[in-house]
C-alpha cells in the first residue's frame, strides 16, 4: 500500500540514534542521554496541583474549545503585554494549539498548497522543513551561519524564487544552531514582508531560555508585525511542561481566524484541565522561567567548559537549551551520524547528529542540556576516552 504523504520521507535520523541507544542500554550500558531535547525538570507544582483539582471536576471532562478557553487566551495576551509590551486581543489574536508542532503543521495547511513556496532556515528543527511539504508546498532551504548575515541571505533566496515564496519561517533563539538575533532583524524582516506581501511565521519556543544578559525579542514587538506575521509561544521549555502540549499562535487576526476554522474540523483542543492549569503558569508564576534558566546556564557551562578542557572549543550559546558543537577537525570526515554513533558506542554518550537538522548540519552535533551536572561530568570522561586525538 502506498502512503502518499509519507512515502518519500527520508529515514528519521534521530530514530536511528534512538534505536542504537536502546540496543546499548538493553546490553547493560549506561548511556548519558544528551541527544533528545526532552526537558527533565519538573513542571511547576502549583500547575500540577491545579491540573489534579480541575481533573476531578466532571464538567472539565467534556469537549473543550479548539480555540482555547477564554481565560487562557486572556492570560496569553496579558503575558505578552507584561513581557514584551505588545497589545494582543485575546478574542481575535490568540489561539491555543496542541503544542507548537501541531500549530506549525496546521498553519502550513491554512497558508500553503501545491505550487506555493516557503523559505526555511537550514539547519533547522525538522518540522519547520516538513510541515510545508505536508501541505504540498515547495521548500527552499536558506543557510543559517555565524559567518553570514541571515537576513541578506534570506532576501537573496527570495529573489531567486519564482513564483515568489508565500511564507518565511524563522525561529530565534534557534534550534539547533543556538543563533540569536536583535530586534533590528525583525524590523528589517517586517519591512521586507510588507513590501513583498510575504507572511512570516516565527517559532518562539525558546523565548525565555536566554543567558548572560541577552533578551530575546518577540517578532510582535515591531510595529506592524501583526499585519504580516504570527508567533508561536509554548509552555514546553519556559515552564518545563513539554508533555502537556500547550502552545499558542499569536498575532495576525485573519490567520488566527483561519486556524480556528481549520481546527474546528480537526480537534476540540487540549484537555480542559490542562488549559486551566496553564492559566496558573502564565498568571501566577512569572518568575518560574528564571529558575529553569539558572539550571540550563549551569549545565551549559558544564558542557562547554568540559569540552574545552578536552581540547574541543565550543562557543557558549546565549539562548536555547542546547550546545551546537562543530565536530573536531580530526573526526569531521566521519560525518555527524557516524560520529554520533562513535560517541554512543565508545563514550556512552548520546548526542544528536547535525545532519538530522538538514543541509549545513553535518559538521556538527547537538548536545541537549537535559542531564544534571554529575551526569555531564560522566559524559566528559567518556568523551575523553572516545576522542584520544583531541588531547594526545
Amino acid at each position: 500500500m502506498e502512503f502518499r504523504r509519507i512515502t518519500n520521507l527520508p529515514p528519521y535520523v534521530f530514530a536511528q540514534v534512538e534505536a542504537l541507544k536502546l540496543e546499548l542500554r538493553r546490553s547493560g550500558d549506561d548511556i548519558v542521554d544528551l541527544g533528545f531535547g526532552n526537558p527533565d525538570l519538573s513542571s511547576p507544582p502549583e500547575v500540577v496541583s491545579k491540573l489534579c483539582e480541575a481533573a476531578e471536576n466532571p464538567k472539565n471532562h467534556r469537549y473543550s474549545s479548539s480555540r482555547g478557553i477564554p481565560r487562557l487566551r486572556k492570560a496569553v495576551a496579558d503575558m505578552y503585554k507584561r513581557k514584551f509590551d505588545v497589545d494582543i486581543d485575546p478574542e481575535t489574536e490568540v489561539i491555543s494549539t496542541i503544542g507548537a508542532k501541531e500549530g506549525i503543521t496546521h498553519l502550513m495547511w491554512a497558508l500553503l498548497g501545491p505550487g506555493d513556496g516557503a523559505l526555511v532556515p537550514t539547519p533547522t528543527y525538522p518540522i519547520h522543513f516538513y510541515a510545508p511539504l505536508f501541505a504540498g508546498a515547495d521548500v527552499t532551504s536558506v543557510p543559517l551561519s555565524v559567518d553570514s548575515d541571515f537576513f541578506e541571505v534570506l532576501v537573496q533566496e527570495y529573489e531567486r524564487q519564482w513564483p515568489r515564496p508565500r511564507v518565511i519561517v524563522t525561529s530565534f533563539p534557534h534550534n539547533p544552531t543556538t543563533a540569536c538575533i536583535e530586534r533590528d532583524f525583525f524590523e528589517r524582516l517586517v519591512s521586507f514582508a510588507k513590501a513583498r506581501e510575504v507572511f512570516v511565521i516565527h517559532d518562539f519556543a525558546y523565548a525565555d531560555l536566554t543567558f548572560d544578559g541577552y533578551r530575546a525579542p518577540s517578532l510582535l514587538e515591531v510595529p506592524g508585525a501583526k499585519e504580516v506575521g504570527v508567533e508561536l509561544y509554548t509552555l514546553s521549555k519556559s515552564y518545563s511542561m513539554p508533555g502537556w502540549r500547550m502552545g499558542f499562535i499569536v498575532g495576525n487576526a485573519e490567520v488566527v481566524a483561519a486556524m480556528a476554522k481549520l481546527k474546528s474540523y480537526l480537534d476540540y483542543g487540549t484537555f480542559q484541565p490542562i488549559q486551566i492549569a496553564s492559566i496558573i503558569a502564565l498568571n501566577e508564576l512569572p518568575d518560574f522561567p528564571k529558575t529553569v534558566v539558572d539550571v540550563y546556564r549551569s549545565r551549559r557551562d558544564a558542557v562547554c567548559d568540559g569540552l574545552a578542557r578536552l581540547g574541543w572549543e565550543v562557543p557558549k550559546p546565549k539562548g536555547t537549551m542546547f550546545v551546537w558543537a562543530r565536530i573536531p577537525e580530526s573526526y569531521r570526515e566521519m560525518g555527524s551520524l557516524e560520529f554520533a554513533f562513535h560517541l554512543m558506542r565508545e563514550a556512552k554518550v548520546s548526542v544528536s547528529p547535525g545532519v538530522g537538522f538538514g543541509p549545513g548540519g553535518d559538521e556538527y552535533v547537538r548536545f541537549a542540556l537535559v542531564e544534571n551536572e554529575q551526569r555531564i561530568a560522566q559524559a566528559m570522561r567518556g568523551i575523553r576516552k572516545a576522542l584520544p586525538e583531541l588531547h594526545d
